[in-house]
C-alpha cells in the first residue's frame, strides 16, 4: 500500500517539482512550489469545485433547515425525515462537500512527504527523462529557507484560513427568534460554527509553525485558490 502511494502520488509530485525547478529561471524552489501547487489545484479542480458547490447549497438551505428544526423541536424522528425530504427536493447531498475533501487528503499527505523528505534527500527518485539536479537549493525567493519552519508564513496562512471559513459561516439567528421553541439548538450550532471559524486558523498557525516553509507556501496558495473558487461559485445564482 505504501509503495502504491509512492508510485501514484509521491514520486509524480516530486518529479513535477523537480521539473519546475529545472525550468524556472534561477532554479528558485519557492517559485517551483507555487507552480506545483497551481498544477495540483487545477488537477483537482473538478473535485474542489464540487465541494465548494456543496457548501454553497447547504448554506442556502440553512434558513429552511432552521425552520424545520424549530417546527419539530420535540420530535427528532419527524425532524430528521423533514430534513432528508428537504435535501431530496432540492437535490442536495449533505455529504457532497465532504467526500471530495477526503479524496484530496492523500494528495496533501503526498505533498507533505515531498517537502519533508524530498527537499533534504540527495538520492531523489527522479524519472530518467527529467534532469536530476541532485540536492535542491532550499533557499526560496532569495531569502526564505523552505526546509525550515517560518512563523510569518504560518500566521498569514491562518489569516487566509479565517477568511475562507468566514465565507462559509452561516448567518446568526435573529434576536426575535432566539426565544422561540427549537431556537436553542440552532443557536448552539451557530455558536459552534463560530468557534470553529476561530479555532481552525489558530490550529493552522500552531501546526504550521512546526512545518517546513515549503509546505506552508503550498497550504497558503491552496487557500487563496479556494477563496477565489468560493467567490466565483457563490456569485452564481
Amino acid at each position: 500500500m505504501i509503495e502504491f502511494f509512492k508510485i501514484i502520488l509521491y514520486i509524480p509530485f516530486l518529479n513535477l517539482l523537480v521539473f519546475f525547478y529545472n525550468v524556472v529561471p534561477g532554479h528558485d524552489l519557492g517559485v517551483s512550489i507555487i507552480l506545483l501547487t497551481l498544477s495540483i489545484k487545477l488537477l483537482l479542480l473538478p473535485l474542489s469545485m464540487k465541494a465548494v458547490k456543496g457548501q454553497k447549497e447547504l448554506k442556502e438551505l440553512q434558513p429552511k433547515l432552521e425552520e424545520i428544526k424549530k417546527k419539530y423541536a420535540k420530535d427528532k424522528e419527524s425532524q430528521t425525515k423533514a430534513i432528508m425530504n428537504l435535501y431530496k427536493e432540492n437535490k442536495v447531498n449533505p455529504f457532497s462537500s465532504c467526500l471530495p475533501l477526503l479524496i484530496q487528503l492523500p494528495v496533501l499527505i503526498a505533498v507533505f512527504q515531498v517537502f519533508k523528505a524530498g527537499l533534504i534527500d540527495v538520492n531523489l527518485p527522479i524519472y530518467s527523462f527529467i534532469h536530476n539536479p541532485g540536492a535542491l537549493n532550499t533557499l526560496g525567493f532569495g531569502f526564505l529557507i523552505l526546509s525550515a519552519p517560518n512563523i510569518f508564513l504560518a500566521i498569514i496562512t491562518g489569516i487566509g484560513q479565517y477568511i475562507q471559513a468566514s465565507m462559509l459561516s452561516s448567518n446568526r439567528l435573529p434576536k426575535s427568534a432566539t426565544n422561540k421553541e427549537g431556537a436553542k439548538d440552532e443557536s448552539m450550532m451557530t455558536n459552534m460554527n463560530k468557534q470553529m471559524k476561530f479555532m481552525m486558523p489558530v490550529m493552522t498557525i500552531v501546526i504550521g509553525s512546526t512545518l517546513p516553509s515549503g509546505l506552508m507556501i503550498y497550504w497558503f496558495i491552496g487557500i487563496i485558490f479556494t477563496i477565489l473558487e468560493q467567490k466565483i461559485i457563490f456569485r452564481r445564482k
